[in-house]
């Protein structure tokens, strides 16, 4: 039988670095109980004056040959107990460790100013990332929220590796972007421990293990899916061959009231992202932001470029549609892998705009995910801007809980 995959996870709120990282190692490597082959680490941003100390503890008290992490607003962890946690605006640290046998890794770091014009061919792609395309590359990536051309390289990377799943985060901060970390170290590259405040630190994934992804962006369609008949760039000048805001008012108006009031401020609309699908539901839309409306045409501004010839749905959002959204997302992924090997770790990438502020309560994202994907550790921090694919190609989501669940492609 071929050796399994393992991970631990282990979350220290201790106020002192050193004794969270001491605790955090303690439990890790206990519960692991094999050589680690990869490190993901979390830290808060109350720990922001200290980042620069983080992968030296680390080191100090931990053999592992690459390591990748960064800050967040909020870490999410297991606890000893296995229960998972949302630890949002307190000193915390989330450590997982991996023993990952027959599992390529890889880790980078890159600047914006180094990612190909969006014209190049795909070796450009290749020769600055470093990873040689393998079918079944998964990518992890960290970003800073700041100037890291993100967009760009989720593009590119869907280009450079097609069929690759790409996750992950922008970290977070309490304040300026000189409280972001960005934490890196790959021995077997000659990439030294490395603490960055700005670009993209990624972790390429490939041979017996497969990430698997749920995004949930947290919204449910109100009216019928329309076609965009006119726009331009991210505006919207006709739906259906009408005056956008005349259609939207429509809409409003055929509303219950409580919906009314909640499209005062929780409106989004979603962008079909499979033009031939015609029963459309949850994971069929990517959510946009509406930035804007123009009374004097009657145009609407969104956040991402639309099309002539894409169909769209209004969207609204609040705690109770986003519970339902995931609830439905997990459903359908546990009908789909019932028979597939077990999963072994989970990462959780979730909005700062979720959390405690939306449900009212702490660790609902998680709690929801573990009653239907059961005693796997999970990771994960509160984001600025989460990762994830929607209908085959990868995108920036806002107000979005991305997981990513990880098991062994054969299950011996």
């Amino acid at each position: 039988m071929a050796e399994q995959m393992q991970w631990a996870n282990a979350l220290s709120t201790r106020p002192s670095l050193e004794a969270a990282v001491t605790d955090v190692v303690e439990q890790a490597v206990s519960s692991l109980a094999a050589p680690a082959d990869l490190g993901l680490v979390f830290i808060s941003s109350a720990f922001a004056s200290e980042y620069s100390r983080l992968l030296p503890l680390l080191a100090e008290k931990l053999s592992v040959p690459i390591m990748i992490g960064c800050s967040g607003v909020g870490v999410i962890g297991t606890t000893a107990s296995g229960e998972p946690q949302e630890l949002e605006s307190e000193p915390a640290i989330s450590l997982t460790l991996g023993h990952l046998p027959g599992v390529n890794l890889q880790v980078f770091h890159l600047m914006a100013e180094e990612l190909p014009d969006l014209d190049s061919s795909p070796d450009a792609w290749i020769d600055v990332i470093g990873v040689e395309p393998s079918p079944g590359t998964q990518f992890i990536l960290l970003s800073s929220a700041f100037s890291s051309r993100i967009n760009d390289l989720l593009q590119g990377l869907d280009f450079a590796y097609p069929g690759s799943v790409t996750i992950g985060g922008q970290a977070s901060s309490g304040g300026s972007s000189s409280q972001i970390a960005l934490f890196c170290h790959d021995e077997s590259q000659g990439v030294q421990p490395g603490l960055y405040r700005q670009g993209t630190v990624g972790l390429a994934l490939s041979g017996n293990v497969v990430l698997e992804t749920i995004v949930a962006q947290g919204c449910r369609p109100i009216g019928e899916p329309m076609q965009v008949t006119k726009a331009e760039r991210n505006i919207i000048l006709e739906l259906d061959e009408k005056v956008p805001l005349v259609v939207l008012r429509d809409l409003i108006s055929s509303l219950s009231e409580k919906e009314r009031v909640l499209a005062q401020q929780s409106l989004f609309v979603g962008i079909v992202m499979d033009q031939f699908k015609l029963s459309l539901q949850q994971g069929d839309f990517l959510i946009r932001s509406i930035l804007g409306v123009d009374p004097s045409v009657g145009a609407i501004a969104i956040g991402d470029i639309i099309r002539p010839g894409q169909r769209l749905q209004f969207q609204l959002r609040d705690a109770e549609a986003s519970a339902e959204d995931l609830e439905l997302l997990l459903e359908r992924y546990q009908q789909q892998q019932l028979s597939q090997p077990s999963a072994t770790a989970a990462l959780m990438f979730s909005c700062v705009g979720r959390g405690q502020g939306l449900y009212g309560k702490s660790n609902f994202d998680s709690e929801l995910f573990r009653r239907y994907i059961h005693d796997v550790p999970i990771a994960g921090f509160f984001c600025n801007g989460e990762i994830g694919p929607v209908s085959g190609s990868t995108f920036v989501h806002g107000y979005t809980s991305v997981f990513g669940i990880c098991r062994q492609l054969t299950a011996d």
